[in-house]
Protein backbone atom coordinates (compact mmCIF):
# COMPACT_ATOMS: atom_id res chain seq x y z
CA UNK A 1 0.00 0.00 0.00
CA UNK A 2 2.25 2.81 -1.03
CA UNK A 3 3.77 4.85 -3.72
CA UNK A 4 6.80 4.40 -5.83
CA UNK A 5 5.68 6.94 -8.40
CA UNK A 6 6.30 7.31 -12.12
CA UNK A 7 7.58 10.46 -13.76
CA UNK A 8 4.87 12.33 -15.59
CA UNK A 9 2.07 10.63 -13.72
CA UNK A 10 0.07 11.87 -10.80
CA UNK A 11 1.51 8.60 -9.55
CA UNK A 12 -1.27 6.15 -8.83
CA UNK A 13 0.22 5.59 -4.35
CA UNK A 14 -2.12 10.21 -6.06
CA UNK A 15 0.40 7.29 -5.70
CA UNK A 16 -0.10 5.59 -2.46
CA UNK A 17 -2.71 7.98 -1.16
CA UNK A 18 -4.99 6.33 1.33
CA UNK A 19 -7.83 7.38 3.56
CA UNK A 20 -6.80 9.88 6.19
CA UNK A 21 -4.91 7.89 8.76
CA UNK A 22 -4.63 8.00 12.55
CA UNK A 23 -3.44 11.14 14.32
CA UNK A 24 0.18 11.62 13.25
CA UNK A 25 3.21 11.91 15.50
CA UNK A 26 6.22 14.03 14.65
CA UNK A 27 9.32 12.16 13.49
CA UNK A 28 12.65 13.68 12.49
CA UNK A 29 14.17 12.98 9.08
CA UNK A 30 17.70 11.81 9.96
CA UNK A 31 18.69 9.90 6.82
CA UNK A 32 18.38 10.75 3.11
CA UNK A 33 20.52 8.37 1.05
CA UNK A 34 20.50 8.33 -2.75
CA UNK A 35 20.27 4.69 -3.88
CA UNK A 36 20.28 5.24 -7.65
CA UNK A 37 23.72 6.08 -9.05
CA UNK A 38 24.88 8.79 -11.52
CA UNK A 39 23.56 8.05 -15.00
CA UNK A 40 20.26 6.60 -13.79
CA UNK A 41 17.03 8.06 -15.16
CA UNK A 42 15.53 7.49 -11.70
CA UNK A 43 15.94 9.14 -8.33
CA UNK A 44 15.43 6.50 -5.65
CA UNK A 45 16.21 7.31 -2.02
CA UNK A 46 16.23 5.66 1.39
CA UNK A 47 14.69 7.95 4.01
CA UNK A 48 15.25 7.23 7.69
CA UNK A 49 13.22 8.77 10.51
CA UNK A 50 13.96 9.04 14.21
CA UNK A 51 10.71 8.04 15.91
CA UNK A 52 11.89 8.78 19.45
CA UNK A 53 12.69 6.81 22.54
CA UNK A 54 10.82 3.88 24.06
CA UNK A 55 8.01 6.18 25.16
CA UNK A 56 7.14 7.10 21.58
CA UNK A 57 3.55 6.20 20.63
CA UNK A 58 4.77 5.06 17.20
CA UNK A 59 5.09 1.27 16.99
CA UNK A 60 5.50 -0.77 13.85
CA UNK A 61 6.31 -4.26 12.57
CA UNK A 62 8.14 -5.42 9.47
CA UNK A 63 5.61 -5.31 6.61
CA UNK A 64 3.67 -2.28 7.88
CA UNK A 65 3.37 0.96 5.92
CA UNK A 66 4.33 4.45 7.08
CA UNK A 67 1.93 7.28 6.33
CA UNK A 68 3.44 10.70 5.61
CA UNK A 69 1.51 13.98 5.80
CA UNK A 70 3.25 16.18 3.20
CA UNK A 71 2.83 19.87 2.38
CA UNK A 72 2.75 21.42 -1.08
CA UNK A 73 5.85 23.13 -2.47
CA UNK A 74 5.97 26.93 -1.93
CA UNK A 75 6.71 27.48 -5.63
CA UNK A 76 3.56 25.62 -6.68
CA UNK A 77 1.48 27.60 -4.18
CA UNK A 78 2.86 30.85 -5.62
CA UNK A 79 2.06 29.64 -9.14
CA UNK A 80 -1.55 28.85 -8.14
CA UNK A 81 -1.97 32.33 -6.66
CA UNK A 82 -0.53 33.93 -9.81
CA UNK A 83 -2.52 31.85 -12.30
CA UNK A 84 -5.84 32.32 -10.51
CA UNK A 85 -5.22 35.95 -9.50
CA UNK A 86 -6.68 35.21 -6.07
CA UNK A 87 -6.07 36.89 -2.73
CA UNK A 88 -3.72 34.78 -0.54
CA UNK A 89 -5.29 36.26 2.60
CA UNK A 90 -8.87 35.34 1.69
CA UNK A 91 -10.68 33.15 4.24
CA UNK A 92 -11.60 29.66 3.04
CA UNK A 93 -12.82 26.37 4.50
CA UNK A 94 -10.73 23.55 2.91
CA UNK A 95 -13.02 20.79 4.22
CA UNK A 96 -16.23 22.69 3.66
CA UNK A 97 -18.08 24.60 6.41
CA UNK A 98 -19.86 21.41 7.48
CA UNK A 99 -17.03 19.00 6.74
CA UNK A 100 -18.84 17.72 3.65
CA UNK A 101 -16.05 18.54 1.23
CA UNK A 102 -16.43 20.20 -2.15
CA UNK A 103 -16.90 19.09 -5.71
CA UNK A 104 -13.54 17.38 -5.76
CA UNK A 105 -13.38 16.75 -2.01
CA UNK A 106 -13.00 13.54 -0.10
CA UNK A 107 -15.21 14.36 2.84
CA UNK A 108 -14.06 14.45 6.44
CA UNK A 109 -14.01 17.31 8.87
CA UNK A 110 -12.15 20.35 7.60
CA UNK A 111 -9.63 22.38 9.59
CA UNK A 112 -12.00 25.37 9.91
CA UNK A 113 -11.30 28.77 8.43
CA UNK A 114 -7.75 29.37 7.19
CA UNK A 115 -6.20 31.76 4.70
CA UNK A 116 -6.24 30.74 1.04
CA UNK A 117 -2.42 30.59 1.03
CA UNK A 118 -2.46 28.30 4.09
CA UNK A 119 -5.08 26.07 2.46
CA UNK A 120 -2.99 25.77 -0.71
CA UNK A 121 0.13 24.91 1.27
CA UNK A 122 -1.22 22.49 3.88
CA UNK A 123 -4.77 21.35 3.19
CA UNK A 124 -5.67 21.05 -0.51
CA UNK A 125 -4.53 18.67 -3.26
CA UNK A 126 -3.33 21.19 -5.84
CA UNK A 127 -1.57 18.75 -8.18
CA UNK A 128 -4.21 16.19 -9.18
CA UNK A 129 -6.60 16.86 -12.05
CA UNK A 130 -10.03 15.63 -10.94
CA UNK A 131 -13.32 15.34 -12.85
CA UNK A 132 -14.63 18.05 -10.51
CA UNK A 133 -11.91 20.46 -11.60
CA UNK A 134 -12.50 19.73 -15.31
CA UNK A 135 -16.24 20.23 -14.84
CA UNK A 136 -15.62 23.53 -13.05
CA UNK A 137 -13.34 24.81 -15.84
CA UNK A 138 -15.87 23.69 -18.47
CA UNK A 139 -18.81 25.41 -16.75
CA UNK A 140 -16.99 28.66 -16.01
CA UNK A 141 -14.96 28.92 -19.18
CA UNK A 142 -17.35 27.95 -21.94
CA UNK A 143 -16.42 24.25 -22.24
CA UNK A 144 -13.66 24.22 -24.97
CA UNK A 145 -14.43 20.53 -25.44
CA UNK A 146 -13.61 19.73 -21.82
CA UNK A 147 -16.97 18.03 -21.18
CA UNK A 148 -16.09 15.35 -23.74
CA UNK A 149 -13.25 14.23 -21.44
CA UNK A 150 -15.79 13.42 -18.72
CA UNK A 151 -17.88 11.00 -20.79
CA UNK A 152 -17.87 7.49 -19.34
CA UNK A 153 -16.76 6.07 -22.69
CA UNK A 154 -13.79 8.44 -22.85
CA UNK A 155 -11.62 7.31 -19.93
CA UNK A 156 -8.58 6.59 -22.12
CA UNK A 157 -8.78 10.07 -23.63
CA UNK A 158 -9.05 11.61 -20.15
CA UNK A 159 -6.01 9.66 -18.91
CA UNK A 160 -4.02 10.66 -22.00
CA UNK A 161 -4.99 14.32 -21.57
CA UNK A 162 -3.99 14.32 -17.88
CA UNK A 163 -0.60 12.72 -18.60
CA UNK A 164 2.16 15.27 -18.05
CA UNK A 165 -0.28 17.89 -16.72
CA UNK A 166 -0.98 19.01 -13.18
CA UNK A 167 -4.04 20.89 -11.97
CA UNK A 168 -2.34 24.28 -12.28
CA UNK A 169 -1.47 23.48 -15.91
CA UNK A 170 -5.16 22.85 -16.65
CA UNK A 171 -6.15 26.11 -14.93
CA UNK A 172 -3.49 28.05 -16.89
CA UNK A 173 -4.63 26.45 -20.16
CA UNK A 174 -8.34 27.18 -19.52
CA UNK A 175 -8.36 30.32 -17.34
CA UNK A 176 -11.55 31.23 -15.52
CA UNK A 177 -12.46 33.91 -12.99
CA UNK A 178 -13.31 32.52 -9.55
CA UNK A 179 -12.90 33.50 -5.92
CA UNK A 180 -10.60 31.67 -3.53
CA UNK A 181 -13.49 30.01 -1.68
CA UNK A 182 -14.83 28.61 -4.98
CA UNK A 183 -11.47 27.04 -5.81
CA UNK A 184 -11.29 25.63 -2.27
CA UNK A 185 -14.63 23.89 -2.81
CA UNK A 186 -13.47 22.33 -6.07
CA UNK A 187 -10.09 21.02 -4.94
CA UNK A 188 -9.85 17.79 -2.96
CA UNK A 189 -8.20 17.47 0.44
CA UNK A 190 -4.45 16.76 0.58
CA UNK A 191 -4.15 13.10 1.55
CA UNK A 192 -1.31 11.31 3.35
CA UNK A 193 0.91 9.04 1.28
CA UNK A 194 1.65 5.46 2.32
CA UNK A 195 5.02 3.76 1.83
CA UNK A 196 6.05 0.21 2.74
CA UNK A 197 8.56 0.19 5.57
CA UNK A 198 12.10 -0.96 4.71
CA UNK A 199 13.30 -1.80 8.21
CA UNK A 200 12.62 -3.95 11.25
CA UNK A 201 12.13 -2.56 14.77
CA UNK A 202 14.24 -5.47 16.02
CA UNK A 203 17.26 -3.83 14.35
CA UNK A 204 16.58 -0.38 15.85
CA UNK A 205 13.24 0.36 17.56
CA UNK A 206 13.94 4.10 17.44
CA UNK A 207 14.23 4.37 13.65
CA UNK A 208 12.10 3.54 10.63
CA UNK A 209 13.18 3.60 6.97
CA UNK A 210 11.46 3.88 3.57
CA UNK A 211 12.55 3.26 -0.03
CA UNK A 212 11.00 5.90 -2.31
CA UNK A 213 11.14 6.81 -5.99
CA UNK A 214 11.16 10.61 -6.18
CA UNK A 215 8.74 11.97 -8.79
CA UNK A 216 10.15 14.83 -10.88
CA UNK A 217 9.43 15.56 -14.55
CA UNK A 218 8.63 18.31 -17.05
CA UNK A 219 5.12 19.19 -18.15
CA UNK A 220 4.12 19.49 -21.80
CA UNK A 221 5.58 23.01 -21.92
CA UNK A 222 8.90 21.92 -20.46
CA UNK A 223 8.16 23.41 -17.05
CA UNK A 224 9.51 21.44 -14.05
CA UNK A 225 6.86 19.51 -12.18
CA UNK A 226 7.07 17.09 -9.28
CA UNK A 227 5.04 14.88 -7.01
CA UNK A 228 3.86 16.02 -3.61
CA UNK A 229 5.36 13.76 -0.97
CA UNK A 230 8.55 12.30 -2.46
CA UNK A 231 10.20 15.68 -3.23
CA UNK A 232 8.87 17.02 0.09
CA UNK A 233 11.09 14.38 1.73
CA UNK A 234 13.95 14.51 -0.77
CA UNK A 235 14.40 18.28 -0.46
CA UNK A 236 13.84 18.55 3.30
CA UNK A 237 16.68 19.60 5.57
CA UNK A 238 18.30 17.04 7.87
CA UNK A 239 16.39 16.85 11.13
CA UNK A 240 13.21 18.27 9.58
CA UNK A 241 10.02 17.38 11.49
CA UNK A 242 7.67 15.16 9.49
CA UNK A 243 4.14 14.11 10.61
CA UNK A 244 3.89 10.31 10.30
CA UNK A 245 1.65 7.40 11.33
CA UNK A 246 1.72 3.62 10.97
CA UNK A 247 -0.75 1.71 8.80
CA UNK A 248 -0.82 -1.89 10.00
CA UNK A 249 -0.49 -4.73 7.48
CA UNK A 250 -1.17 -7.81 9.64
CA UNK A 251 -1.39 -10.14 6.63
CA UNK A 252 1.94 -8.99 5.18
CA UNK A 253 4.54 -10.34 7.60
CA UNK A 254 7.61 -12.60 7.35
CA UNK A 255 6.85 -16.21 8.37
CA UNK A 256 6.47 -16.63 12.13
CA UNK A 257 7.78 -20.20 11.96
CA UNK A 258 11.62 -20.12 11.97
CA UNK A 259 11.67 -23.22 9.71
CA UNK A 260 9.42 -21.80 6.95
CA UNK A 261 11.23 -20.85 3.70
CA UNK A 262 10.45 -17.44 2.15
CA UNK A 263 10.38 -16.40 -1.53
CA UNK A 264 10.20 -12.65 -2.25
CA UNK A 265 9.59 -10.92 -5.59
CA UNK A 266 10.34 -7.19 -5.31
CA UNK A 267 11.53 -5.35 -8.43
CA UNK A 268 12.40 -1.66 -8.21
CA UNK A 269 11.16 -0.02 -5.02
CA UNK A 270 9.12 -3.19 -4.48
CA UNK A 271 12.24 -4.49 -2.71
CA UNK A 272 11.37 -2.11 0.15
CA UNK A 273 9.59 -4.40 2.66
CA UNK A 274 11.93 -7.31 2.02
CA UNK A 275 14.87 -5.47 3.55
CA UNK A 276 12.75 -5.35 6.71
CA UNK A 277 11.74 -9.01 6.36
CA UNK A 278 15.37 -10.16 6.05
CA UNK A 279 16.51 -7.95 8.95
CA UNK A 280 13.67 -9.41 11.03
CA UNK A 281 14.58 -13.03 10.30
CA UNK A 282 18.26 -12.38 10.98
CA UNK A 283 17.47 -10.63 14.28
CA UNK A 284 15.24 -13.53 15.37
CA UNK A 285 17.84 -16.12 14.42
CA UNK A 286 15.51 -17.81 11.91
CA UNK A 287 17.65 -20.03 9.71
CA UNK A 288 15.07 -21.09 7.09
CA UNK A 289 16.08 -20.43 3.45
CA UNK A 290 15.20 -17.02 1.97
CA UNK A 291 15.13 -16.26 -1.78
CA UNK A 292 14.82 -12.80 -3.35
CA UNK A 293 14.03 -11.89 -6.97
CA UNK A 294 15.01 -8.27 -7.69
CA UNK A 295 14.80 -6.40 -10.99
CA UNK A 296 15.41 -2.94 -12.43
CA UNK A 297 16.62 -1.39 -15.69
CA UNK A 298 20.42 -1.28 -15.24
CA UNK A 299 22.68 -3.14 -12.85
CA UNK A 300 25.30 -0.38 -12.84
CA UNK A 301 22.96 2.38 -11.69
CA UNK A 302 19.84 0.79 -10.14
CA UNK A 303 20.97 -2.20 -8.07
CA UNK A 304 19.45 -0.79 -4.89
CA UNK A 305 20.92 -2.16 -1.65
CA UNK A 306 23.56 -4.21 -3.47
CA UNK A 307 25.94 -3.88 -0.52
CA UNK A 308 23.32 -4.87 2.06
CA UNK A 309 22.06 -7.80 -0.01
CA UNK A 310 25.62 -9.02 -0.58
CA UNK A 311 26.20 -8.96 3.18
CA UNK A 312 22.95 -10.85 3.78
CA UNK A 313 24.10 -13.47 1.26
CA UNK A 314 27.48 -13.71 2.98
CA UNK A 315 26.04 -14.29 6.46
CA UNK A 316 23.55 -16.87 5.21
CA UNK A 317 20.37 -14.87 5.84
CA UNK A 318 19.69 -14.59 2.10
CA UNK A 319 20.06 -18.03 0.52
CA UNK A 320 19.46 -17.02 -3.10
CA UNK A 321 19.44 -13.69 -4.95
CA UNK A 322 18.29 -13.67 -8.59
CA UNK A 323 18.36 -10.39 -10.49
CA UNK A 324 16.80 -9.22 -13.74
CA UNK A 325 18.14 -5.98 -15.25
CA UNK A 326 15.83 -5.46 -18.21
CA UNK A 327 17.86 -2.95 -20.26
CA UNK A 328 21.31 -4.53 -19.94
CA UNK A 329 20.84 -6.81 -22.96
CA UNK A 330 18.98 -6.71 -26.25
CA UNK A 331 16.13 -8.92 -25.06
CA UNK A 332 14.45 -7.54 -21.95
CA UNK A 333 14.51 -9.83 -18.93
CA UNK A 334 12.14 -9.43 -15.99
CA UNK A 335 11.68 -11.07 -12.58
CA UNK A 336 8.99 -13.39 -13.92
CA UNK A 337 11.49 -14.66 -16.53
CA UNK A 338 13.96 -15.49 -13.74
CA UNK A 339 11.18 -17.32 -11.91
CA UNK A 340 10.56 -19.48 -14.97
CA UNK A 341 14.30 -20.14 -15.40
CA UNK A 342 14.42 -21.54 -11.89
CA UNK A 343 10.98 -23.14 -12.05
CA UNK A 344 11.97 -26.63 -10.79
CA UNK A 345 13.71 -25.20 -7.71
CA UNK A 346 10.95 -22.67 -7.02
CA UNK A 347 8.37 -25.47 -7.19
CA UNK A 348 10.39 -27.57 -4.74
CA UNK A 349 10.53 -24.62 -2.30
CA UNK A 350 6.74 -24.29 -2.54
CA UNK A 351 6.37 -28.03 -1.96
CA UNK A 352 8.52 -27.55 1.16
CA UNK A 353 6.01 -25.02 2.51
CA UNK A 354 7.61 -21.73 1.39
CA UNK A 355 5.66 -18.49 1.70
CA UNK A 356 5.57 -16.44 -1.52
CA UNK A 357 5.53 -12.61 -1.37
CA UNK A 358 5.14 -10.00 -4.12
CA UNK A 359 5.57 -6.24 -3.77
CA UNK A 360 5.43 -3.52 -6.43
CA UNK A 361 3.50 -2.51 -9.51
CA UNK A 362 -0.02 -3.94 -9.65
CA UNK A 363 -0.85 -3.04 -13.25
CA UNK A 364 1.67 -5.32 -15.00
CA UNK A 365 4.38 -6.86 -12.84
CA UNK A 366 2.11 -8.49 -10.26
CA UNK A 367 -0.08 -9.98 -13.00
CA UNK A 368 2.96 -11.32 -14.88
CA UNK A 369 4.38 -12.84 -11.69
CA UNK A 370 1.03 -14.46 -10.94
CA UNK A 371 0.97 -15.92 -14.45
CA UNK A 372 4.50 -17.26 -14.04
CA UNK A 373 3.55 -18.86 -10.73
CA UNK A 374 0.62 -20.67 -12.35
CA UNK A 375 2.86 -21.76 -15.23
CA UNK A 376 5.42 -23.21 -12.81
CA UNK A 377 2.66 -25.15 -11.07
CA UNK A 378 1.58 -26.57 -14.45
CA UNK A 379 5.01 -27.33 -15.91
CA UNK A 380 6.81 -28.55 -12.80
CA UNK A 381 3.88 -29.68 -10.67
CA UNK A 382 2.15 -31.60 -13.45
CA UNK A 383 -1.12 -29.72 -12.87
CA UNK A 384 -3.72 -28.84 -15.46
CA UNK A 385 -4.46 -25.16 -16.07
CA UNK A 386 -7.57 -25.38 -13.88
CA UNK A 387 -5.69 -27.26 -11.14
CA UNK A 388 -2.86 -24.70 -11.20
CA UNK A 389 -5.38 -21.88 -10.77
CA UNK A 390 -6.92 -23.70 -7.78
CA UNK A 391 -3.45 -24.37 -6.32
CA UNK A 392 -2.45 -20.68 -6.48
CA UNK A 393 -5.83 -19.65 -5.06
CA UNK A 394 -5.32 -22.09 -2.17
CA UNK A 395 -1.83 -20.67 -1.52
CA UNK A 396 -3.46 -17.26 -1.06
CA UNK A 397 -6.23 -18.70 1.13
CA UNK A 398 -3.57 -20.35 3.32
CA UNK A 399 -1.80 -16.95 3.57
CA UNK A 400 1.25 -18.42 1.86
CA UNK A 401 0.87 -16.15 -1.21
CA UNK A 402 0.69 -12.53 -0.08
CA UNK A 403 0.93 -9.36 -2.15
CA UNK A 404 1.56 -5.69 -1.39
CA UNK A 405 0.88 -4.08 -4.75
CA UNK A 406 -0.01 -0.56 -5.81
Amino acid sequence: PRAAGAAGAAAGPAAGAGPRGPAPVTARLVGNRLLSLPGSAKEVRRFTFDIGDGESPLRYEAGDALGIHPVNAPGLVAEWLAVTGTDPGAEVYPGGRTGAGGTGGTGGTGPGAVTWAEALRHHLDITKITPGLIRFLAERGGDHGLRRLLRTDNKDCLAQWCWGRQAVDAVAEFPVRAEAHEWAEVLGRLQPRLYSISSSPLTDPHQVSLTVSVVRYENLSGRPRQGVCSPFLADAEEGAPVPVFVRRSPAFRPPADPATPMIMVGPGTGVAPFLGFLDERRARGHRAPNWLFFGEQHRATEFYYEEELTALRADGTLTRLDTAFSRDQRVKVYVQDRMREHGPLLWSWLRDGAHFYVCGDASRMAKDVDGALREIARVHGGLTEAEAAVYVKQLAADKRYVRDVY
